[in-house]
C-alpha cells in the first residue's frame, strides 16, 4: 500500500496538480481552449520534437532494437483498436480517438520520470529511445489517424504536410548527422517553447475536462483504458522476447508500454473534433488506473 501511494503522490499527483488548474481556469475564465490547442499543435509541439532529437546522444546502432519493438507495438495497437471499432460499428471520428487513445501511450511526461524512478540513469536511456519513437510516431501517423476521421485519405497526406511537427523530425536527424552547431540565439528560444509544452498540455486536458465533461461510451473508455494499461505491456514483452531484449532495456520497454493514454491525443481531438470529451475522459480514466496496473509490474520486474 505504502508503494502505491508513494507513486501516485511523486508520479501521477503532479500531472493532476497542474491539470486541475487548467480546469480552475476554464471554470472561472472561460477561456478559449481551441487557441491553447493551436498553440501546442503549430509551435509547441515541434519545437519539444525537434529539441529532443537534435540533442539526443544516443548512437543510432543502440536505438534499432527499442524503436523496432516500439513500432510493432504501436503497430499491433493501431490494428486491435481498429478491428474493434469496424466491429462495433463506431462512427468515423470516434474511430479516428479511440484508436489514438489506445495505441499512443504517455511516454514523455509521466514515462521518462517514471523509468528514471524505478530503473535509474540506465533504465532512462533505454526509455529515452522509446519516447522518441513514440513522439516521431504521434506526430506523423497520430496526425494521419486523427485527420482521416474528417478528411479523405488523400486529403489526410496533404493536411499531414502542413503541420511543422511533421517536417521537425526529418530537419532534427539532419542537424545530428551534419553537425550543425545552433546559435544560442536560437536554440534557447526552442528550448523554452519545449519546455512549456508538456505543462500547456496539461493545462489544456483541464480546460477540456471542465469544458466537456464525462461522455455517455463508458464501455468504450473501459475498453480503451484496458487496452492501453493491460493489453499493451503483454505484447511489448512478447516483442522483447522476439527481440531479444532483456535486463534493463526489457523493463523500460514494459514500463513505457504499460502507460496511460498520452496527452496529446486530447490536442488533437479537439483540432481536429474528434469528440474530446471521449480523449479527455479517457486520458483521466487510464492516468488515475495506471498506478493498480504499474504497481504490480515493478514487483514483477523485481523493482
Amino acid at each position: 500500500m505504502s508503494s502505491l501511494l508513494s507513486l501516485f503522490a511523486n508520479n501521477i499527483l503532479p500531472i493532476l496538480i497542474v491539470a486541475a488548474v487548467g480546469y480552475l481556469l476554464q471554470r472561472i475564465f472561460q477561456l478559449n481552449a481551441r487557441t491553447f490547442s493551436q498553440a501546442i499543435i503549430y509551435v509547441l509541439a515541434p519545437c519539444l520534437i525537434f529539441a529532443n532529437l537534435a540533442s539526443s546522444e544516443i548512437a543510432f546502432s543502440d536505438m534499432l532494437r527499442m524503436v523496432v519493438l516500439a513500432l510493432i507495438l504501436m503497430l499491433a495497437m493501431g490494428v486491435i483498436s481498429y478491428a474493434i471499432s469496424r466491429l462495433l460499428r463506431l462512427p468515423a471520428k470516434l474511430a479516428s480517438i479511440f484508436i489514438l487513445t489506445t495505441t499512443f501511450m504517455n511516454a514523455g511526461n509521466f514515462g521518462l520520470p517514471f523509468t528514471d524512478f524505478t530503473l535509474g540513469s540506465e533504465g532512462l536511456a533505454w526509455a529515452t529511445i522509446f519516447f522518441v519513437t513514440s513522439s516521431i510516431t504521434m506526430n506523423s501517423a497520430g496526425i494521419y489517424i486523427a485527420t482521416a476521421g474528417a478528411f479523405s485519405p488523400l486529403d489526410a497526406l496533404r493536411k499531414l504536410a502542413t503541420f511543422p511537427s511533421v517536417w521537425a523530425i526529418p530537419l532534427a536527424f539532419v542537424v545530428r548527422a551534419t553537425g550543425v552547431v545552433i546559435p544560442l540565439s536560437i536554440w534557447r528560444p526552442i528550448e523554452l517553447l519545449s519546455d512549456a509544452t508538456i505543462p500547456m498540455m496539461l493545462l489544456l486536458l483541464g480546460m477540456q475536462i471542465a469544458s466537456n465533461g464525462m461522455p455517455k461510451q463508458k464501455g468504450l473508455i473501459a475498453i480503451s483504458t484496458s487496452l492501453r494499461l493491460l493489453a499493451s505491456p503483454l505484447i511489448a514483452w512478447s516483442l522483447a522476447l522476439i527481440l531479444g531484449l532483456t535486463g534493463i532495456a526489457r523493463d523500460a520497454a514494459l514500463i513505457e508500454a504499460a502507460m496511460p493514454t498520452a496527452v496529446f491525443s486530447a490536442v488533437l481531438a479537439y483540432e481536429f473534433d474528434l469528440d474530446p470529451a471521449f480523449a479527455t475522459s479517457a486520458i483521466f480514466a487510464s492516468t488515475l488506473l495506471s498506478p493498480l496496473t504499474l504497481t504490480p509490474l515493478i514487483a514483477l520486474l523485481g523493482g
